[in-house]
């Protein structure tokens, strides 16, 4: 059961955090009836998420066994035969749509298919568009973006196109690093991980992400002194939280850059402590302007 567990990757479910977005921006977070409708579209997102990375190991399973770390994944090990796997994703993908099933009529619907957007679109990340450079971290971060669709529609939230932009270009960071992180391996060893990897160099990963974090940065501080975000929370003061967001954004170049341990962004949220303060800094200062009025 331990290496099942393992195989679904439930750290992962940190990502679909974003689900949750929607809800809190809008100062939902004290209502019952949407938490609900929410924690139904994160479990559900978060089963069609594990899903897919079964399918993963199971089509990059050899190229796994060659990984420092991948290898040790319980199908590349052998732990976990693939027609069990194929039982697990099975079982994965029927109970992430039995969930939906839970919301009323026409908000069941739209999660059905946003839920089902992130699953073709995934499949066709694995089988074939994973190998494009570029177009397979755009993918990624598209992935993002459902997520906080998800949580949108299934809340009854009307979503903001910046909560949309400032997702897809982090989501966009993380996974350049990730890749970044692939390229020293590759460099480092002599073990390439990702068959894309070649059409790649660490002088544009690192011309990317610091492009990718100054965009956000920008980005970020636009929009919290836009005067619909001020009204809309009721604050003149959003603009103090780019502090949490800037100091997040340079201490992940620095893991990035000059500690070369940007593999797992699950990782580095759960165990780097700046990068917590930064997370729940961010957090707790919006937790102030939307619900301690």
């Amino acid at each position: 059961m331990f290496d099942i567990i393992k195989l679904i990757r439930v750290p992962q479910w940190l990502k679909n955090m974003f689900v949750f977005l929607p809800m809190f921006f809008s100062g939902h977070l004290t209502d019952p009836a949407v938490w609900a409708h929410a924690v139904v579209a994160f479990f559900s997102f978060s089963l069609i998420a594990s899903s897919i990375y079964v399918l993963n190991d199971v089509r990059d399973v050899e190229a796994d066994r060659i990984h420092p770390t991948k290898r040790l994944r319980p199908i590349a090990s052998g732990k976990v035969s693939v027609g069990v796997a194929w039982s697990v994703m099975a079982l994965l993908v029927a109970g992430s749509f039995s969930l939906l099933m839970l919301l009323p009529g026409a908000v069941r619907m739209w999660c059905v298919l946003t839920v089902s957007a992130y699953f073709v679109l995934n499949i066709l990340y694995c089988f074939k568009l994973k190998q494009i450079a570029i177009l397979d971290v755009f993918i990624i971060s598209t992935g993002f973006v459902l997520r906080v669709a998800l949580g949108g529609v299934a809340c009854g939230i009307w979503v903001s196109p910046w909560i949309i932009c400032m997702t897809f270009i982090l989501a966009l960071f993380l996974a350049f690093a990730k890749r970044r992180d692939d390229m020293v391996i590759a460099r480092e060893k002599g073990i390439v991980t990702r068959a894309n990897i070649v059409n790649y160099n660490l002088a544009y990963l690192d011309q990317v992400l610091g492009l990718l974090g100054g965009i956000a940065m920008v980005c970020y501080i636009i929009y919290s002194v836009q005067p619909d975000v001020e009204r809309r929370l009721h604050s003149n003061y959003v603009y103090i939280s780019s502090i949490f967001v800037l100091f997040g954004i340079l201490r992940y170049l620095q893991i990035s850059l000059v500690d070369k341990k940007s593999g797992s962004p699950t990782k580095i949220l759960t165990k780097d402590r700046f990068i917590q303060f930064s997370v729940i800094g961010w957090i707790a200062y919006f937790v102030l302007i939307i619900y301690c009025r």
